[in-house]
């Protein structure tokens, strides 16, 4: 069975940086696109980032633009999100997804899905 799991989330303060993990197992194929969502209570599910397998092609969504980081390491299969200046909106639960598409930012396009973390950004 295909397997991600996200680890990272932390509570912080505005202003700080954490960096989230995606470990992936139990896929028979090498997936194309990773990439991370996020859910605010009350909200829909957000695309936040994704990236290609040969890390050619990111895509930020417009509020962590400038702020986000991905990478992955396909060594380690591990997708990683390094979050800097963060801001109390930023506070959600983070999702890592993964499929062999080509890397677009809506959540419908993929199956294969982690549990989240939680990340809480408060003063």
């Amino acid at each position: 069975d295909v397997r991600l799991v996200e680890s990272g989330g932390a509570s912080v303060q505005p202003g700080g940086s954490l960096r989230l993990s995606c470990e992936a197992s139990g896929y028979r194929y090498y997936f194309f696109c990773m990439a991370w969502f996020r859910q605010a209570p009350g909200k829909a599910r957000e695309p936040v980032a994704a990236l290609d397998s040969d890390e050619i092609t990111a895509d930020y969504g417009d509020s962590v633009k400038g702020r986000f980081t991905i990478s992955r390491d396909p060594d380690k299969d591990t997708l990683y999100l390094q979050m800097n200046n963060l801001e109390p909106e930023d506070t959600a639960i983070y999702y890592c997804a993964a499929d062999s598409v080509p890397c677009p930012l809506l959540a419908d396009e993929y199956n294969y899905w982690g549990q989240g973390t939680q990340v809480t950004v408060s003063p």
